[in-house]
């Protein structure tokens, strides 16, 4: 039976994650610890046991399976993935034991029309390292484990066990660095599954390698620190490695995307709201504080700024590209929302007040793609358009700043990491 702080501790997080009310929750699923993780050397940071929460599909869904990689930053120091070890997003002793599925992880038919019934699977993060580390440090006080690849395997490894071996159809996805995973399994995952109709899906992962507005590279500071301590380069896609110059760039979506065989949805949106926030225009790069109010407001921002937002609108409608002319199998749905992170929240997915592109929702954008309905290259038109008009103020921007005060790795600005994201 669940603890009544284990029920209030979900409410809240339906208020923060969600918006609706909780007397409108669905079952929580419970987690559960990968059994013989140690047998592989999977750990989180701290050495503890990886873990997922699975809610079983019925009916016509029974043979089919959502993975939906949990977001949660990274940590490129030292210093900052021994603060995620404090906390879930190091170590699964922190973790809630219980969590609660909406938007694309729904088991409501009429919340999540297309895949309501299906075996949901939500991996916890916690290596710091979108699932790609393979390392270790120990210098005889101090001990992390970066096995983020070998923490991925091991999921899938004990999912196959319990009925993924038979899948008919599959999704890969996830939200923010869990998104960015997506893009960096999604070929391996449809190779584990080989009788199965395969397909990905990230949202909010497509992280862009642009100058902030100080004309420095913020993000590829922290992406190429992540790659280096955590031993990822040598987990990326050889055939990017080998094109790039520098092939650490190659844990940035623009680069691998091109070379991702498997059918590949972008859900994201051009003004997302921690790339504005901690990329494009982080605070180091903000010296007199004129962003601010524009941070959390479009309608805050002045001419100059919104020039600057349309900049990187076009850089990133430009990185997808080749998904939007080139690629037919792949799908997009790109939102104008200032906002981070959509499927998994009720009322971005598919709600009354949804955000719609052509009076069609990310939901029924993403099911007509997977099941090959119609074409789906869904782009919204740049500010000021009123596509999110009905959700101001946006839940996902307002509330990330207060649910940061909530979280014990919270306010590491100056340090290598996006923690929390």
């Amino acid at each position: 039976m669940m603890k009544l702080e284990d029920i209030a501790l979900a409410c809240v997080l339906v208020l923060l994650a969600s918006g609706p009310s909780c007397m409108h929750m669905q079952p929580l699923v419970r987690k559960t610890l990968v059994p013989n993780a140690s047998a592989l050397g999977a750990f989180c940071l701290d050495g503890s046991p990886p873990a997922y929460h699975l809610q079983k599909g019925f009916g016509d869904g029974a043979n089919n399976w959502i993975l939906f990689f949990e977001g949660g930053g990274w940590c490129g120091d030292i210093s900052s993935c021994l603060e995620r070890t404090k906390s879930g997003y190091g170590s699964s002793r922190y973790m809630h034991k219980w969590a609660f599925f909406s938007g694309i992880l729904s088991d409501n038919a009429y919340h999540n029309p297309d895949f309501y019934n299906w075996n949901r699977v939500k991996l916890r993060y916690c290596d710091g390292a979108s699932f790609t580390g393979d390392g270790k440090f120990d210098n005889g006080t101090t001990l992390l484990y970066f096995r983020g690849k070998r923490i991925w395997e091991a999921i899938v490894r004990d999912l196959l066990s319990k009925g993924m071996a038979n899948a008919h159809q599959a999704l890969l996805t996830g939200c923010s660095a869990g998104g960015l995973a997506t893009f960096l399994h999604c070929d391996s995952f449809a190779r584990m599954l080989p009788k199965a109709s395969v397909k990905c899906l990230s949202d909010a992962g497509f992280f862009l390698d642009v100058k902030d507005v100080s004309l420095n590279h913020t993000i590829r500071s922290t992406f190429k620190a992540v790659v280096s301590l955590q031993g990822v380069k040598r987990n990326l896609d050889r055939r990017c490695r080998k094109s790039m110059y520098d092939p650490e760039l190659c844990f940035f979506p623009q680069y691998t995307l091109k070379y991702i065989t498997t059918p590949f949805f972008v859900l994201n949106s051009v003004y997302d709201a921690i790339q504005f926030h901690r990329s494009w225009v982080p605070y180091s790069a903000d010296v007199g504080r004129t962003w601010g109010h524009c941070r959390h407001q479009l309608a805050a921002c002045n001419a100059d700024q919104i020039a600057v937002l349309q900049g990187f609108r076009h850089r990133m409608l430009k990185a997808l590209s080749y998904l939007l002319k080139d690629k037919q199998s792949g799908g997009t749905f790109i939102t104008s929302c200032l906002t981070h992170c959509q499927s998994n929240a009720q009322e971005f997915w598919f709600a009354v007040d949804s955000p719609r592109i052509h009076n069609k929702t990310m939901a029924e954008a993403v099911g007509d793609w997977y099941f090959d309905r119609r074409r789906t290259k869904e782009i919204d038109c740049g500010y000021p358009c009123d596509t999110c008009r009905n959700l101001a103020p946006l839940p996902q921007a307002t509330e990330y700043a207060k649910f940061e005060s909530l979280i014990p790795q919270a306010g590491t600005h100056g340090r290598i990491g996006f923690n929390n994201y």
